[in-house]
């Protein structure tokens, strides 16, 4: 577990008792003021006085809230000075508080990812139902939660303990709190509604129709619980009662039900008012592959693992073979889709390391992240902003609306930041340029208290107001599934997915890196490492080895001497994160490589 102390708050001098600050977290763009005030109920406002010389202060902001951001000058780390001035209706001076001292320094890559958790962490724990403790569907969204942004949330609270941004006793007492609640909420054969209100447990219709029980958001739900059970493995009253409602509320998901009547395919909806109206099968490729996984492990309500090849993936274009901007895409629609299509069911379902008959999926997800990317930089519809940096399709909000972004004609120049930083364990070099583009270039306008909103887009000078938990819950999960494999292990763990796996037809793949760097396929030494690198293959040698630096810019290429053992002299890259990319004949693997010196 890393626990980064990341403000520094000096006191220098007095001013007044009335105004306190109670924090101060200084990143290397940004410093974060909270305070409060006491004895002043006449406070309507409250000036930042800022300085960098500690005599010269300006105000550099009035605001009617008690905390504020505030945004240095790109990459020009400095030390600033505050204090809070609290103003009347007729902007007259009530009080003012200490001075305090901030010290920006600069951030290493982890600190990045972990400052972007902490915040994002803020949405589910800060923003969670008072009542149920559920996702809100955003956040003003008031009693309306989230069925599948809850089960990211779960997975997002685990990350809070294994972090240290909560204690493991109250990441317990918060999961009991929602768990406790599922069980009385409103539910058809089992299944949950996409929307429910979290006072009472009631659905909430999602549109005309849909007002049952929603098959696709049930099991994110449910790999959010399955996670959680895994994680609370201690032998004390709170956490077996965990395991048990847990286990449970998944034992009693009716996923036969929504087989409707052994047709060999699973429908996304049923309503009690209008039975199988939404007629909407779960045919791939989308979101949805965790759905027949979880049902075909199902102990009480399972389907036949057949149903994966003829529901899942029975339609004709659920195989592709086409390549785009040099990657291969083995199944899905042109171009991937929308990227959350590579997220959602793989917040918990490891794909490294297996494949089915069809592909193996970390390489078709990494590679869709890839022609993604690869759209946003030859943008051939011109959006402003898009670049090798800048870059990310997929469901969010944006100026008109809300909808599924990906390359092609649903591109209206919207990135999402939920689109590259959630495929970080596909494309770490790429993504975290993505995440330094949008950090320290958008971030006076894109970063706020609950990680970054949910999308931009350049053409219109449009930044969003809004969170939304299916956007903010894979980041979280997806950078620690990066940093740690929490998720992935703990999803995992749990008894009834490798029998299901197994039933699939799921495999070995011998051929593919995990992404870790002791497979049996091709391994690093040393990483980090300095001078020499030594790159050692089993099986099929690859013809080229290129190594990446984190914008994506290509550093090295090795084409030549390709062996057994092939050594590469490294001494003219700088210290840092790399992508180290294996192309075979059929496919590529990635896995990071660090520099030091």
């Amino acid at each position: 577990m890393i626990r980064l102390l990341i403000f520094l708050v000096v006191p220098l001098l007095v001013k007044g008792q009335n105004i306190r600050f109670t924090q101060a977290d200084t990143y290397e763009r940004h410093t974060e003021l909270r305070w409060e005030s006491q004895n002043l109920t006449n406070a309507e406002y409250y000036k930042i006085m800022r300085s960098s010389d500690h005599k010269s202060f300006a105000p550099i902001k009035t605001v009617t809230t008690t905390t504020y951001m505030d945004f240095s000058a790109i990459n020009n780390l400095d030390t600033f000075y505050y204090y809070i001035e609290a103003l009347s209706g007729l902007n007259q001076s009530l009080a003012t508080s200490d001075t305090i001292q901030a010290i920006e320094y600069k951030m290493t890559e982890v600190q990045l990812m972990d400052m972007v958790q902490r915040y994002t962490f803020r949405y589910f724990w800060e923003e969670g139902h008072p009542v149920s403790g559920m996702a809100r569907e955003r956040n003003n969204s008031g009693d309306v939660v989230t069925s599948g942004g809850s089960g990211f949330g779960i997975m997002g609270l685990l990350v809070g303990i294994e972090n240290g941004y909560i204690t493991r006793i109250e990441g317990a007492n918060r999961i009991i709190k929602i768990i406790s609640f599922l069980q009385y909420a409103e539910k058809f054969h089992g299944v949950f509604p996409h929307w429910m209100n979290g006072r009472t447990g009631k659905v909430v219709p999602f549109s005309q129709f849909d007002n049952g029980g929603d098959l696709v958001e049930t099991a994110f739900l449910m790999q959010g619980l399955l996670a959680a059970r895994q994680f609370f493995d201690a032998d004390n009253n709170t956490e077996k009662a965990i395991r048990q409602i847990i286990t449970k509320l998944y034992e009693e998901v009716e996923w036969d039900w929504y087989a409707k009547n052994n047709s060999g395919v699973l429908y996304w909806h049923w309503s009690p008012n209008f039975g199988w109206q939404m007629n909407f099968p779960l045919r791939g490729y989308n979101e949805a592959l965790i759905v027949y996984l979880l049902a075909i492990a199902s102990p009480t309500h399972s389907v036949p693992a057949s149903y994966y090849h003829s529901g899942w993936a029975s339609a004709n274009n659920y195989k592709n073979g086409n390549t785009w901007f040099g990657y291969k895409l083995f199944v899905g629609p042109a171009y991937g889709g929308p990227l959350f299509f590579a997220h959602y069911s793989f917040l918990g379902f490891d794909p490294r390391g297996i494949k089915d008959k069809y592909t193996n999926y970390f390489d078709n997800n990494r590679n869709h992240t890839l022609i993604n990317r690869g759209w946003c930089i030859y943008n051939p519809l011109k959006h402003k902003k898009y670049s090798e940096n800048c870059w990310g399709l997929t469901a969010s909000d944006n100026p008109f609306g809300y909808l599924a972004h990906e390359p092609g004609s649903r591109d209206n120049g919207t990135i999402a930041p939920t689109a590259a930083l959630s495929s970080m364990p596909y494309t770490p070099a790429e993504s975290m340029a993505a995440l330094r583009c949008f950090y320290f270039d958008e971030g006076e306008r894109l970063f706020g208290p609950h990680g970054f909103y949910d999308a931009f887009n350049g053409n219109q000078n449009w930044v969003a107001d809004s969170y939304l938990a299916i956007d903010q819950g894979p980041i979280l999960v997806m950078l620690q599934n990066h940093r740690t494999e929490l998720l992935w292990k703990m999803f995992m763990e749990n008894p009834e997915i490798k029998p299901a796996l197994d039933a699939i037809g799921f495999v070995a793949d011998i051929t593919s890196n995990k992404e870790t760097f002791n497979t049996n396929t091709w391994t690093i030494s040393p990483n980090p490492a300095s001078s020499i690198l030594t790159l050692t293959f089993d099986g099929v040698l690859p013809y080229q080895v290129t190594i990446s630096d984190i914008t994506g810019k290509i550093r090295l290429i090795c084409t030549e001497n390709i062996s057994k053992y092939t050594y590469i002299p490294i001494a003219q890259l700088e210290n840092g994160m790399y992508s180290i990319t294996v192309d075979y004949k059929n496919q590529s693997n990635s896995a990071r490589l660090f520099v030091k010196r």
